[in-house]
């Protein structure tokens, strides 16, 4: 191949893979195997040491995963990746290398209802606190900066209003207070935004929703994007003070800029364990192939159903950065040019019954706590994903009583529309 960088789409099948050199196979095989044998005592040994690179045992890493990982990576613009078990584990294993008892990182508050929980209640087992700032207001961020301040947490595209954040704002905030940013990347995925182009440090996904994009496969990963120094101010001790497991290596100081990658695998997904399957990564893989292609059909799809519903007279509003009268609209089109997602919430007049009637009435949209499938989904978040959460924090993360989240699909665009338009009658 000639030296030019290869596009979106050609990444997308062909990164991170090569024919399998025992067999020729063009796809990349499933190894579906616990252990891989060593090739003598020192090879081994430096194994286990950091000291070369190969496989071990398929908690810590798999040659299918391994091409997952390279594809991810390149397609974000990171330097390595970790595939794992669910996007929850990710976020996991992601804070647990920045994070010790005591220590705060701070979230915008439009989130999955899920990292919400999950940050609110779950983490505090860990001793890790969140501390909430309002993506609107990019200065809540520098308020909610403190000295125990290790991390700043947002998503790309909210879920699940689909709201449109300012990377490269926050961004300014996080390296003003010498943190490194996270964003979750699910419902834009690289195709419509890559977040390290505009200032992030970690990048993570639930693979099992657009790069899978078939609802077939659970899965997570973080990519790093190998721009933060954590040996600075010796905030990070994980990376830079010396692994008394490893005979005192400092990853900072050894891995240089896919240190997190690695410091994640070793000492993450090594001790808590929440490893993908093999053949998960290889579902995920075939998936990701068809990347550019879904997106693209997503976003047209969306844009033609939120126009729709924008002049229903059942609807009272739509929340959809794609279309010209949206608030996020600029943002929008500065951050994701090719279309503002297939993720979007809706107001219904008749509040929080009518939305429970509407989701129990469409034909064609599947009523399931899920995104990113090449069918079209529907949601009432109120009663199920967001249920957890009172009346006013369901309407700050963007889930009021009276509104619906649709994850539009590759369908007929008319075919959703004309569903819509009868459980909209009823």
């Amino acid at each position: 191949m000639s030296d030019r960088l290869p596009g979106f789409s050609t990444l997308a099948v062909h990164a991170g893979a090569q024919p399998d050199p025992t067999t020729g196979a063009r796809a990349t095989p499933i190894y579906q195997t616990t252990s891989f044998v060593f090739n003598d005592a020192d090879h081994a040994a430096s194994l286990f040491g950091l000291q070369a690179f190969g496989n071990i045992y398929t908690r810590i890493g798999n040659p299918t995963n391994a091409v997952l990982e390279e594809r991810v990576a390149a397609l974000e613009g990171g330097t390595a990746a970790l595939a794992v078990a669910s996007g929850h584990a990710a976020q996991v294993v992601v804070l647990q290398q920045l994070l010790q008892p005591g220590d705060e990182f701070i979230a915008a508050r439009k989130l999955y209802g899920g990292s919400i929980n999950q940050f609110s209640h779950a983490f505090k087992s860990f001793g890790w606190n969140v501390v909430w700032a309002d993506s609107d207001d990019i200065a809540s961020f520098e308020r909610a900066v403190t000295p125990r301040t290790k991390a700043i947490f947002i998503e790309s595209i909210a879920n699940p209003g689909g709201s449109i954040t300012d990377i490269e704002a926050i961004s300014t905030v996080a390296r003003k207070a010498g943190v490194p940013l996270i964003v979750d990347n699910t419902l834009a995925s690289p195709y419509l935004i890559r977040p390290i182009d505009h200032g992030a440090d970690i990048v993570v996904h639930s693979l099992t929703k657009f790069l899978g994009g078939h609802g077939n496969s659970l899965g997570g990963i973080i990519v790093d994007a190998g721009t933060f120094d954590w040996s600075t101010g010796g905030k990070y001790p994980m990376l830079s003070e010396p692994r008394p497991e490893y005979h005192g290596i400092r990853l900072q100081e050894t891995f240089g800029n896919f240190a997190f990658a690695i410091a994640c695998r070793v000492l993450g997904l090594r001790d808590l364990g929440p490893a993908l399957s093999p053949f998960n990564a290889f579902m995920i893989l075939t998936g990701i192939e068809t990347l550019p292609l879904r997106m693209q059909k997503h976003c047209d799809n969306a844009k033609a159903v939120a126009e729709f519903l924008a002049g229903h007279p059942a609807v009272a509003s739509v929340s959809y950065a794609g279309l010209a009268s949206d608030k996020y609209n600029q943002l929008a089109r500065k951050y994701a040019p090719k279309g503002a997602g297939a993720v979007f919430t809706f107001s219904l007049k008749g509040g929080y019954d009518a939305g429970v009637s509407l989701v129990s009435k469409l034909q064609l949209f599947s009523h399931l706590a899920n995104v990113g499938d090449t069918r079209s989904l529907v949601i009432h978040p109120a009663s199920t994903t967001h249920s957890q959460l009172d009346d006013a924090a369901k309407v700050k993360s963007g889930a009021g009583p009276d509104v619906v989240r649709l994850s539009i699909g590759i369908e007929d665009k008319e075919d959703l529309i004309a569903d819509l338009e009868q459980a909209l009658a009823g």
